[in-house]
């Protein structure tokens, strides 16, 4: 299954797109039901308690931009390694700020989906 790097790249360019554009549908697709989320701030989330969040309002993405996308294809699994652009609003406190991320993706019955995200924030 190699060769799967610029595609995973490119699909998690697109789960970045629609956070910031609320796109639940694509989210659910491209999120894993195991997902697990560790935020720059060292909070956890679920699939559920991320797109929950989303969908109240109380966490709104405004812009998610990467850069520096580095991917480790190892077969049914692809690392990607790089830094994102954070502009969002979180419990009603606009915040901007830059993280680089560890994001992993695992083939799921043919169907590549996010599992785990880790971010550091950078100074």
């Amino acid at each position: 299954m190699a060769g799967n790097a610029a595609n995973i790249i490119e699909l998690d360019r697109r789960r970045m797109t629609a956070m910031a554009d609320r796109d639940i549908a694509t989210l659910n697709k491209i999120i894993a039901d195991d997902l697990i989320y560790c935020h720059s701030s060292a909070r956890l989330d679920t699939k559920k308690s991320l797109i929950g969040a989303m969908e109240s309002g109380a966490t709104v993405y405004t812009s998610v931009v990467p850069s520096e996308v580095v991917a480790q294809d190892l077969g049914d699994t692809v690392v990607l390694t790089g830094v994102a652009a954070i502009s969002v609003n979180s419990g009603g406190n606009p915040n901007s700020f830059r993280v680089r991320f560890i994001d992993v993706y695992a083939n799921k019955d043919g169907n590549w989906q996010m599992v785990t995200w880790q971010s550091t924030k950078l100074v």
